[in-house]
């Protein structure tokens, strides 16, 4: 597989230079100054590539060309976003960039409640606690019938930790569900927003009326209408999966599982339609066998982000060591390498580790700790293409 790492362009503090001496090959990134939902003209995307090129990487996968939330919940503007999404992969065919990651999540990307959660030896990494996620949805947002998503334990330990928690944690809460994590990656709701569970509640409402067999039929609608352009120019588009893994603030969710992905895959049956296989993202629901989903989608996977995860039965989870967890990456490394060599693979999550802690990285983007999973994964690869010499 070739080793590509995510970059948040030239106003990353991890520069191309430094990514050229510890191996990467390929650069995954996106133009992040552009607002959801316009074009991506030819000029800007050909600047980008050759900027990328001239420290001796390539721009291997676009991460992400977002979709709109209109496209997402069949909006008034939804045609009018699609024609101009497919401007924006015309203009990447013709640069010559023709692996484009996205996803189709409403409103929130991927949730976590703590961004520096410790462990024994120092570094910390991101975690999902089930209880203060559902602080956040019943007691924060006061989402209505939210209580009917939870246990009545869950919701007994709700409420003590009603009793307890401060103000203070409540606006980490809030910070870090919906704004830390958000704002990079989907561009919804940014740091200095005022009022970021307001604007959230509004985002939530356009979902009204919106279930599991509603989104699937927009998405399908989005596929079809792009896929003439895909064959045109040769641009994979490959989905990422929803995380976690299943439904959120009573929004569907619909890439979680074998079922889940079989049914988009069939629903536009062209091999440019396919599969950002994320193992994290996979294993933190214990519904799933990660190496198993692997054998079974690997011919249409076009990117894969190795990281991993350990989740427990009452819905917490983290991440894990690259060399450890639910994902099994040394069985994913194995059946990838085999499936297709030039195969786009980054590693993702890292942990907070030495002097990254004061760099302001995004977070699960720190340098020190997806170097050490780069080391670690670029390991498996070694071993197991030696394993198919023989």
């Amino acid at each position: 597989m070739e080793k590509t790492w995510r970059w948040f362009g030239k106003g990353d503090k991890i520069t191309l230079p430094m990514l050229k001496q510890i191996g990467v090959e390929g650069i995954v990134t996106a133009l992040h100054h552009i607002p959801n939902g316009e074009v991506w003209s030819f000029e800007a995307i050909t600047e980008m590539k050759q900027y990328i090129e001239s420290f001796g990487l390539k721009w291997s996968v676009v991460e992400s060309l977002p979709v709109s939330e209109s496209i997402k919940y069949g909006g008034a503007q939804r045609d009018e976003l699609i024609e101009n999404y497919k401007i924006s992969l015309a203009n990447l065919g013709r640069a010559g960039i023709t692996t484009v990651c996205y996803n189709f999540m409403p409103v929130i990307d991927w949730i976590r409640t703590d961004l520096a959660h410790p462990w024994a030896d120092g570094t910390s990494s991101l975690y999902f606690d089930k209880i203060r996620f559902a602080y956040f949805d019943c007691k924060i947002l006061n989402r209505e019938h939210a209580e009917s998503d939870y246990t009545a334990d869950e919701l007994r330990q709700v409420d003590e930790l009603d009793r307890t928690i401060t103000q203070a944690e409540k606006d980490e809460l809030v910070d870090t569900i919906i704004v830390k994590t958000q704002g990079f990656v989907n561009g919804n709701i940014k740091e200095g927003d005022q009022n970021p569970v307001a604007i959230f509640k509004r985002l939530l409402q356009l979902y009204n009326g919106i279930d599991r067999d509603g989104l699937r039929e927009n998405l399908r609608y989005f596929l079809a209408a792009i896929m003439p352009v895909c064959e045109e120019w040769g641009i994979n588009m490959c989905i990422h999966p929803d995380d976690p893994p299943y439904q959120v603030l009573g929004l569907p969710r619909i890439v979680t599982s074998a079922e889940d992905i079989d049914w988009f895959l069939q629903a536009v049956d062209n091999p440019h339609n396919g599969l950002t296989f994320c193992a994290g993202s996979l294993s933190a629901g214990l519904h799933n066998d990660v190496p198993q989903l692997a054998r079974r989608f690997a011919s249409r996977t076009h990117f894969v982000h190795l990281r991993s995860t350990n989740a427990t039965p009452d819905g917490n989870f983290i991440e894990a060591s690259h060399l450890e967890g639910r994902g099994h990456l040394v069985d994913l490394v194995r059946i990838f390498e085999k499936e297709r060599a030039d195969l786009p693979m980054r590693v993702d999550h890292g942990r907070l580790m030495l002097d990254d802690a004061d760099k302001g990285y995004n977070p699960g983007y720190s340098f020190h700790g997806r170097m050490l999973a780069l080391a670690q994964v670029e390991g498996m690869m070694a071993v197991i293409r030696d394993e198919m010499k023989d």
